[in-house]
C-alpha cells in the first residue's frame, strides 16, 4: 500500500502562522510603561532642557578613582549580562547610564531600576503610548526640548533625553521622587510605579563600594562607544 505523502499547510493556516509570528515578535519589543504627559513649557525651561540634550561630551565613568569605576562597571556588568550578553554593548551602556545619571543629578543605580521597569533594557522597545527606547521617552519631546535628527532609539540620545527629563520632574516636584516617578510614567498620584521602580533598584541594583575603592581625587576614564 502507499504511504500518502503529507500535504503542504493550506494557504490560510500559512497565513495564520505568519500572523502569529509578527504579532509574537511585535510583543517581545513592546514595553508595558506608561507615558509622559505633555505639557507647555515655559521659554526659559524649554532653552534650559535644549541645551541639556544638546551637549554630546563623550561619556565616562565618573568616580572618585578609577578603582571604583571599575568595580561597578565590573559589579553592574554581571548582574547585567543576563539581559545584554554582548560585552562591548552592555559596556557602552553601564557607562553611558552612569554618566547621564550623574551629569544630571540622580544616582545611577535609580536609573537603572528604572530602565528594568520601562523596556527591560530593549533598546527598541515601543509601549502602547509610543515611548521609546530604553527609558520610554515620549516623541513630543523631541518636538519640544530636541531637534529633528534626535533619534529616540539611539543610546546615548535616549538616555540623555530620561535622565534630564526625570530630573526637571524631580525639581518640578522639590526634590519628591515618589512625584516625579509618578509624572515620568504619567501616572502622578499613583504609588505603584513609584513603588515598583524603587523595589526594581532595590532588589537589583543597590551597589555600596567597597572601602578599599575609594581614595583620590581622579575620575575614572574608561569611555563608552558614542556610536550606539
Amino acid at each position: 500500500m502507499k504511504r500518502s505523502r503529507a500535504t503542504s499547510p493550506a494557504p490560510s493556516r500559512r497565513i495564520a502562522r505568519i500572523v502569529l509570528a509578527t504579532l509574537t515578535a511585535i510583543a517581545a519589543t513592546a514595553a508595558h510603561a506608561g507615558a509622559q504627559v505633555e505639557e507647555a513649557l515655559s521659554a526659559s525651561v524649554q532653552n534650559s532642557l535644549h541645551r541639556s540634550v544638546s551637549d554630546y561630551p563623550a561619556p565616562h565613568l565618573v568616580f572618585a578613582t578609577d578603582v571604583e569605576g571599575w568595580a561597578w562597571l565590573a559589579d553592574m556588568s554581571s548582574r547585567l549580562a543576563p539581559k545584554i550578553p554582548d560585552w562591548p554593548t552592555r559596556r557602552d551602556f553601564l557607562i553611558t547610564v552612569q554618566y547621564e545619571a550623574s551629569r544630571a543629578g540622580l544616582d545611577p543605580q535609580l536609573v537603572l531600576g528604572l530602565i528594568q521597569h520601562e523596556s527591560n533594557f530593549r533598546k527598541y522597545a515601543v509601549s502602547a503610548a509610543g515611548a521609546r527606547g530604553y527609558m520610554q521617552v515620549m516623541p513630543f519631546w523631541v518636538r519640544q526640548i530636541g531637534d529633528p535628527e534626535h533619534d529616540l532609539f539611539n543610546l546615548r540620545t535616549n538616555l540623555r533625553y530620561g535622565c534630564r527629563i526625570l530630573r526637571y520632574y524631580l525639581d518640578r516636584e522639590n526634590g519628591d521622587l515618589y512625584r516625579a516617578l509618578g509624572r515620568y510614567n504619567g501616572s502622578l498620584g499613583h504609588p505603584e510605579y513609584p513603588n515598583a521602580v524603587l523595589a526594581s533598584m532595590q532588589r537589583r541594583w543597590l551597589w555600596n563600594p567597597s572601602p578599599a575603592s575609594g581614595g583620590g581625587p581622579n575620575t575614572a576614564r574608561l569611555g563608552a562607544n558614542v556610536t550606539q
